[in-house]
């Protein structure tokens, strides 16, 4: 790239134009095609409105000039059933599921840089950044399907006891209840830690429903916790759902999908190869997760490391704490006990190992076509944080079969 302008950081700008690019020749390229058009001018030289086609599938050059867009394992769909945008978007765990549906994402939305890259290497889209700033909602387009959005849980003010959209400003919820309430797309799909349930005695989820309900007019079942081992995949995982109708699609039940598949273990998502001596517990990393254990233990609670077995289904996968102690495995395939990084004491001969990143990417549902390309730090905190998508995916099945899917003629087809 040649230069770059100071209106914005470069993922933004980066962030325009790759949904620009993906949504060029529909409607929902308005948003984005006067600044886009600027930067790509700025950035590489290049005229998008000297091309003889609007298609890029004509266009040699175009491919070649925006290769990252394009050289990815999961492209935007063309023909696409409906639309959706990808809030809080993390790694694209729900993108990936909607766009197996025959969704089109039309905007994404990510602050952290590191899962805007696996986004980008996925998707060839860079999220935009931060969805407080009234710069990035300006870039939502209009007459899209499902808004989806995996939020934060955060307390809210209830000072004045009205239990509704006032109390949730300043929070995350606002912005995605605020988006709602703007677009006013057909459904919408949330999904949250199940400590919504009680978060603050309850309190923050009946403020959130009375405002999906009540403030922005939306049907909302009761929420649900679903739990992603009965979709196919090895993992405990306790999500809680929330859908919504808007009340014009006349849509007045909704059942949460039935489990699929309940007979997934370790073994269907243990790495085929033997891995690398790095994810082998040191000696002295497993005494010292021993004495931990045993200090827990003697004070009535069981907080410390657990060994999945193969036949076996796995804990949660989480950020922090405990998180990639909970899912330690046996496998003794290792035979060069040559530490790879530096450890205290030596590589153990038990077998004992963390899982590697590409096993929590399956835990969480996510092809063996789908890149890691950042470092194993950032990798286990991005497939900790995601959603798990064959749930999703079941879930969000149910919605798209609810609603109307007639496409806005100057937004869902292509324009010629």
């Amino acid at each position: 790239m040649k230069k770059e302008t100071k209106t914005e950081g470069k993922e933004e700008q980066i962030a325009v134009i790759s949904h620009y690019i993906h949504n060029k020749g529909y409607g929902f390229a308005n948003n984005y095609e006067e600044r886009a058009k600027t930067l790509i001018r700025e950035i590489y030289d290049y005229n998008i409105d000297d091309e003889v086609t609007t298609h890029p599938s004509e266009n040699t050059s175009y491919y070649t000039l925006f290769d990252d867009f394009f050289s990815v394992p999961f492209l935007p769909i063309e023909n696409h059933k409906f639309t959706f945008i990808d809030l809080f978007a993390g790694i694209g765990g729900f993108r990936l599921a909607m766009q197996n549906l025959g969704g089109k994402c039309v905007f994404s939305s990510e602050w952290d840089t590191q899962a805007q890259k696996t986004y980008l290497l996925n998707y060839g889209e860079v999220p935009f950044g931060d969805i407080t700033k009234e710069s990035t909602k300006s870039y939502i387009p209009d007459n899209f399907d499902v808004l989806c959005a995996g939020f934060p849980c955060q307390a809210f003010s209830l000072a004045g006891k009205r239990l509704g959209f006032e109390e949730t400003r300043g929070t995350l919820f606002f912005d995605v209840a605020e988006i709602l309430r703007r677009k006013r797309p057909k459904a919408f799909f949330l999904e949250n830690v199940k400590g919504l349930l009680i978060h603050d005695k309850g309190k923050t989820l009946q403020t959130i429903l009375k405002v999906l309900r009540e403030d922005l007019d939306y049907y909302v079942p009761e929420p649900q916790i679903v739990n992603a081992m009965n979709f196919g995949v090895p993992q405990h995982r306790e999500r809680l759902y929330i859908v919504g109708f808007r009340k014009d699609q006349n849509v007045n039940e909704f059942t949460y999908p039935k489990p699929t598949d309940t007979t997934k273990t370790f073994s269907d998502v243990k790495e085929k190869e033997t891995v690398s001596a790095k994810y082998y517990l040191s000696t002295q990393y497993i005494k010292t997760l021993i004495a931990h254990k045993e200090r827990h233990a003697s004070k009535g609670n069981g907080f410390g490391y657990e060994i999945i077995n193969d036949d076996e289904v796995a804990n949660a996968i989480v950020v922090g704490g405990m998180g990639r102690e909970r899912n330690l495995v046996i496998d003794n395939r290792l035979e060069d006990f040559t530490p790879v990084t530096r450890i205290k004491g030596e590589v153990n001969r038990d077998g004992l190992r963390r899982m590697t990143p590409r096993e929590w990417a399956r835990l969480q549902g996510f092809p063996d076509n789908f890149i890691i390309g950042v470092a194993d730090a950032s990798a286990y905190k991005q497939f900790g944080n995601s959603v798990a998508v064959p749930a999703i995916q079941a879930t969000a099945a149910e919605i798209i079969k609810r609603i109307n899917l007639s496409k806005n003629k100057d937004y869902g087809t292509k324009r010629k």
